[in-house]
């Protein structure tokens, strides 16, 4: 059976941030995954976690899902706390890493190729105010052209760094002023299908 973690970022603000559509989101990601005879685990951050414990549940992954709004161009604070906290712990127990990959016995080896975590997906779940026309689009002045993965690759490089795969993300766009949800839940549907096939 194959196994999947969902990482649940969402950090509540007064008036702008409550969290429905997060977990709206994150719901659909836990039913299709366990339609589909994934184990699942979910740490919802905001509501605290246990170092060692979320670093046994990124051993435990196949898949390892990130749902989060964007604040700012980037996940909240919470997320990148916990990002330091287990993955620090992962490569002090030599559980994650073994190093950055270099050698000086090998110089052709690559900085980022020392990852344990080899075998496994990792995947970014988005809910953003911005448009999906700001993105992969160079006359958009904001992104430069780039596309959502390319805006988030700070926090793919994470998980990439430590030998997981990196897959294709997912959002929900302009979700303040121009919401599309059921058209959004069905594309993600559809994403979690293809993963699991």
């Amino acid at each position: 059976m194959k196994k999947v973690l969902l990482i649940n970022a969402h950090q509540f603000y007064e008036g702008i941030s409550s969290g429905g559509l997060n977990n709206t989101v994150a719901g659909v990601i836990q039913e299709e995954m366990v339609q589909r005879g994934f184990a699942f685990q979910e740490t919802r951050i905001e509501q605290g976690y246990e170092t060692n414990a979320e670093v046994q549940k990124h051993l435990w992954a196949d898949l390892i899902i990130l749902q989060s709004p964007v604040y700012w161009f980037g996940t909240p604070w919470i997320y990148k706390k916990y990002v330091d906290e287990v993955f620090t712990a992962g490569m002090m127990q030599s559980s994650f890493i073994t190093g950055d990959g270099r050698t000086r016995e090998d110089p052709a080896k690559q900085y980022g190729s020392g990852g344990l975590l080899q075998g496994k997906q990792y995947m970014v779940s988005l809910t953003w105010n911005a448009p999906a026309e700001a993105f992969g689009n160079p006359a958009q002045t904001l992104f430069e052209g780039r596309s959502v993965d390319d805006v988030f690759i700070l926090n793919t490089a994470n998980y990439k760094f430590c030998g997981m795969e990196v897959l294709p993300s997912f959002s929900c766009h302009d979700v303040l002023k121009a919401p599309d949800i059921a058209h959004d839940l069905a594309r993600l549907r559809q994403q979690l299908a293809n993963i699991a096939a």
